[in-house]
């Protein structure tokens, strides 16, 4: 409790274990001017193949894109929003009780990382995540503070999962599987997470997010009106302008082995502010721990042998966690072993 940066933000000198070493310190961030991931509107009257390949141009280029005109109302979104800032400024005991509910841990408060107590720097983040399908199995454990938090998380995970599996099969038929491909097991156990950033006392010196990809299928994220997220593009970083009630997309590790590397996840990392909070909210699209990841098997032959080996989810999620940090040594263990 007494570890949630939300606690005790108003600082002002950076702990000592929030400084990141120089050479992955952020820095005085300037934003290229003209630079920015695409934004893409599903609601148009473009016909689907232009969108698919839109979304397909943008998921190779970048591994990011933002979708507007999407369909999930935007009163549901500001709702949503505005709860989700209510749950990160209840009192830390609030919090944490509101969290300790079910004994196999699904609703999870946590500070910087998972990996808190043996990790070399802490990042500058209070995390609030838990399971939000099946309704039924979980939603009794999620936070009963604020009041509305269930009713309105409950509503915006339905819709914003349908979004997904959209997406989902818009991109299977743009990489000539059939519609249906990441209907089964490779959707099924989508996790919120809302990440909330309190201002920081000097954000030349940490992060809220290192430099990472995420091991889902597909991210998908409400930024809401501060800035702070960025893509690593072209050697170097590019801000993702928060445009109202849009919602950023980006490929995930998990994606980036079923296309067989067509589609690559791309870096991102999330800058801290010194006057403003930031709080947003992710879907994380991610297989079911049984489900078996690896390169779909229609896109392979012998010019296009597997680059990345079959194992179940779960995992590569327990890798992902132990070596999240290390891009090479995860890359190295989902590697295919054939030569």
């Amino acid at each position: 409790m007494e570890k949630l940066v939300s606690s005790w933000f108003e600082v002002e000198l950076l702990p000592e274990p929030y400084v990141f070493p120089p050479e992955k310190r952020p820095g005085k961030v300037s934003f290229p001017l003209g630079k920015s991931i695409p934004v893409l509107d599903l609601g148009s009257s473009n016909d689907q193949n232009e969108t698919i390949q839109q979304i397909m141009k943008a998921s190779e280029e970048f591994g990011f894109f933002q979708v507007i005109n999407h369909g999930v109302s935007k009163d549901l979104i500001d709702d949503t929003m505005n709860v989700a800032r209510e749950f990160h400024a209840m009192p830390a005991q609030d919090k944490v009780n509101e969290c300790s509910k079910d004994p196999n841990g699904s609703c999870k408060l946590y500070t910087s990382s998972g990996n808190y107590d043996t990790e070399e720097v802490h990042y500058w983040r209070d995390c609030l995540t838990h399971p939000c399908y099946s309704l039924e199995e979980y939603m009794q454990f999620w936070p009963a503070k604020p009041t509305k938090y269930r009713e309105v998380v409950s509503r915006y995970s339905v819709e914003v999962r349908k979004l997904g599996s959209r997406i989902l099969e818009l991109i299977s038929e743009g990489l000539k599987l059939r519609t249906s491909y990441f209907s089964s097991g490779l959707n099924e156990s989508p996790t919120i997470v809302i990440n909330h950033y309190p201002p920081c006392a000097d954000p030349t010196l940490t992060l809220g997010i290192p430099k990472h990809r995420d091991p889902t299928v597909i991210t998908i994220l409400l930024q809401g009106d501060v800035h702070g997220l960025q893509v690593f593009k072209d050697s170097e970083w590019i801000g993702v302008e928060p445009l109202p009630h849009a919602f950023v997309v980006n490929i995930g590790y998990v994606l980036q082995i079923v296309s067989n590397g067509k589609l690559k996840g791309a870096d991102h990392r999330v800058m801290t502010n010194s006057s403003h909070a930031r709080t947003t909210i992710s879907v994380f699209v991610h297989p079911s721990s049984e489900t078996i990841i690896e390169p779909a098997k229609s896109l392979l032959n012998a010019s296009n042998p597997p680059i990345y080996r079959a194992l179940k989810f779960k995992d590569f999620q327990n890798e992902f966690l132990s070596k999240a940090a290390d891009a090479e040594a995860l890359h190295q263990f989902i590697s295919s072993t054939t030569d």
